[in-house]
């Protein structure tokens, strides 16, 4: 079992900047291939980024390619969305997931509770 917790969302204007953290505990998480999802009102989940257990291999969603970086700190058992130059089609509950392997698409069996990101035109 891995509980993960997200942190890091708010309200932000365009062009702004925000990190978005998620705490894992429970299972070993420096095994887990760790990504973010998003769900806007009325849209379907989607896959944003996605990083593997020892950071060798990340994967983005097109439209944030550029704009956003995912990393994770194994010692902190933590994974980060760093995320620039926010547009407001980025507004959406995002989401952490914990996958036990890279697969594509990206298919966690464990989620956190969601943060917040709205941006502002």
């Amino acid at each position: 079992q891995v509980q993960l917790v997200e942190s890091g969302g708010g309200l932000v204007q365009a062009g702004d900047s925000l990190r978005l953290s998620c705490i894992a505990s429970g299972r070993t998480f420096n095994s887990n291939t760790m990504g973010w999802f998003r769900q806007a009102p009325g849209k379907v989940r989607e896959f944003v980024a996605a990083i593997s257990w020892n950071s060798d291999r990340t994967d983005y969603l097109d439209s944030v390619k550029g704009r956003f970086t995912i990393s994770r700190d194994n010692a902190k058992n933590t994974v980060y969305l760093q995320m620039y130059s926010l547009k407001p089609e980025d507004t959406a509950v995002y989401y952490c997931g914990a996958a036990e392997a890279f697969t594509t698409p990206l298919e966690p069996s464990y989620w956190g509770q969601g943060t917040q990101v709205t941006v502002s035109s």
